[in-house]
């Protein structure tokens, strides 16, 4: 490849620079007077495609028009060929998101089981693939099955999911080791690293899907457990060894049972667009995915798709063997070699006109109509709904029927309170809110207290054998997690739903994947209902601390006077509420409340006053 960068500042002479660009495929990338690159594509021939952005005709369009008027930069790259210049496009719009591109935005990832590089290795359920070394399985669908194998896992294989720092031995273990879901690597000499070592094999069998290999490993265990007399053991293994032939006999029915195809459809109402992605796995819908748009104002479906599916794809493990579109677009026999390669099987791209594929390909577009209605025309979902999409959102192992969320108020370490607003089966639950007076945190610690309040609350819970909720719901950023987190360990709670909500950036930072924050768009209606449950607990809590001082002021001022009395001075509180609105009040306000002697005497202290 050769790069050269072009540069006048007036698009005029930007124009007649094109012609010297070649005709070679390659991708080009305008940019604006900041050199900020403001799109990126691609082009067989990079002359003729650029040229064409001068014709009269495109000018005339609002996104190429605006796009020229503003672009005063051109950098092209050569490739080889089209296919090659396919993937690059696909990796400078990831890297740039430059804002004339459709960009892939997705409330809805695909979740992978993470199998870590570490000594002792554990597994989880994630949506984001990185180069640490771990082994990654997947995608899964639907998205509560990769979180089903991991309890599997737990289960049979006791490899576990855990935050423990493994890289040090612990006093004691966790309750997953006592109800038999790990193997306590944590602590020494409860198990060794040879038999670890052994668990995460038969795991990577399991993940591998290679049934048949672990079903063999199995059955010399069981051997081996009944000659040594181990008979509870063997028992156990059969069982496992059962389940494991049987998950490999329902592979290869559905292996024979149909073919892996996604399906697109779209609904557009510039500069809105939503779209569904139908997932049909061995010849049965197992998952949908929904995308939406706010920005584009000059809505062209086959560029769209052309740009959607390099983005959804060329990065992802799998690719199934028929895409179905709603529109043909130029580059689709070249992505379809992109993509044969990448799967080592032929993979399809096509648009059907009749028969039963046509029929599917309406049936997304009518569930588009839908997502397009639910999102943007504020449609209030069901409860059911609410909770599933809270549940893979956040990525937690099942939905979520009752959230409780925390907050702390206090000016300057002064009055310290914190708040415990509930949201449960979809609605807020005001009988269930609970008030903490801060008693143990000297000075302005908000992480220290709610490590308080949050070890109060559930220590409660504990004793009085109640249920925990389903998500434990923390206002604050990374700190006010971890201590939340710290507070829950304490009292031998592990690996419960946690997440923080920050003010400002509206991020979502859910325990364990602190470093995967979860950033939903504006118009997400799970922001809205965390959002909502969060600025509930802060009112909650600002407005207990506010009781809190002014019935600290009140008192401290009514002491003064004499013959007024705590009783006299909650009354007061109750009926006014602040010291300013008690120095405010007339005489007849002030008997109202507390009757004709201790009126005139608060009237009679203030007269001196002033």
């Amino acid at each position: 490849m050769s790069i050269l960068s072009l540069w006048e500042p007036y698009s005029p002479q930007l124009r007649e620079k094109v012609s010297q660009l070649p005709l070679n495929p390659g991708v080009y990338l305008y940019k604006d007077a900041s050199g900020k690159v403001i799109y990126v594509g691609k082009a067989r021939s990079l002359r003729a495609r650029v040229r064409s952005y001068f014709n009269e005709d495109r000018l005339a369009e609002a996104k190429t028009g605006t796009l020229i008027s503003e672009a005063r930069d051109l950098d092209y790259i050569l490739c080889d060929n089209n296919k090659e210049a396919l993937a690059l496009e696909n990796n400078l719009i990831k890297q740039y998101q430059p804002r004339y591109n459709v960009l892939l935005r997705d409330d809805k990832t695909y979740p992978y089981i993470k199998l870590t590089a570490e000594r002792f290795p554990r597994v989880y359920v994630t949506r984001r693939l990185k180069k640490d070394g771990s082994t990654y399985f997947g995608p899964y669908f639907p998205g509560n099955l990769a979180h089903r194998l991991v309890h599997f896992i737990h289960r049979h294989f006791l490899v576990p999911s855990c935050k423990v720092d493994l890289t040090r031995y612990h006093p004691r273990p966790c309750l997953q080791f006592h109800i038999h879901r790990c193997l306590g690597p944590c602590v020494e000499n409860l198990t060794t690293p040879e038999i670890f070592t052994d668990a995460v094999r038969q795991v990577r069998l399991f993940l591998d899907s290679r049934h048949t290999e672990l079903a063999s490993d199995l059955r010399a265990k069981i051997a081996s457990a009944s000659d040594d007399m181990r008979f509870e053991e063997a028992a156990g293994l059969r069982d496992l060894l059962t389940t494991v032939e049987e998950l490999g006999e329902r592979q290869k029915m559905a292996a024979a049972s149909g073919d892996d195809a996604d399906i697109f459809g779209y609904y557009a109402e510039p500069p809105l667009v939503a779209v569904n992605l139908f997932h049909l796995r061995n010849g049965q819908i197992v998952d949908r995915r929904d995308f939406f748009w706010e920005d584009q104002h000059e809505f062209d479906p086959a560029e769209f798709f052309s740009t959607l599916l390099l983005q959804i794809y060329l990065d992802q493990q799998y690719v199934p063997g028929i895409i179905h579109v709603p529109v043909d677009f130029e580059d689709s026999e070249t992505m379809e070699q992109l993509l044969t390669e990448k799967k080592n099987r032929k993979v399809e791209i096509s648009t059907p006109q009749r028969g039963k594929k046509a029929a599917m390909l309406r049936l997304v577009e009518t569930n588009s109509k839908h997502s397009f209605d639910a999102r943007f025309r504020i449609l209030k979902p069901s409860s059911d709904k609410i909770k599933e999409a809270i549940q893979d959102a956040l990525n937690l192992p099942e939905p979520v029927n009752r959230i409780e969320c925390f907050d702390i108020s206090h000016v300057q370490g002064t009055d310290k309170v914190a708040s415990m607003v509930v949201w449960e089966d979809g609605k807020m639950k005001k009988a269930d809110y609970r008030k903490f007076i801060i008693k143990t945190v000297e000075g302005n610690d908000d992480f220290a207290s709610m490590h308080e309040v949050v070890t109060r609350r559930y220590g409660r819970l504990q004793e009085e054998n109640l249920p925990l909720p389903g998500l434990i719901l923390i206002d604050g950023g990374l700190g006010q997690l971890h201590a939340a987190a710290n507070a829950l360990e304490y009292l031998g709670i592990y690996d419960h739903p946690l997440a923080s909500i920050a003010k400002r950036e509206e991020i979502i930072y859910v325990l364990g994947q602190e470093d995967e924050p979860i950033v939903l768009d504006r118009f997400s209606p799970i922001l809205h209902v965390v959002q909502t449950i969060r600025d509930e607990a802060h009112r909650f809590a600002v407005t207990f601390h506010r009781t809190r001082r002014n019935a600290r002021t009140l008192t401290s001022e009514l002491d003064q006077i004499p013959g007024i009395g705590e009783k006299t001075v909650k009354k007061l509180l109750k009926e006014l509420g602040s010291l300013a609105l008690v120095k405010a009040a007339t005489e007849d306000q002030l008997i109202q409340s507390v009757g004709k002697a201790a009126a005139r005497r608060i009237r009679a202290h203030y007269m001196a006053e002033s």
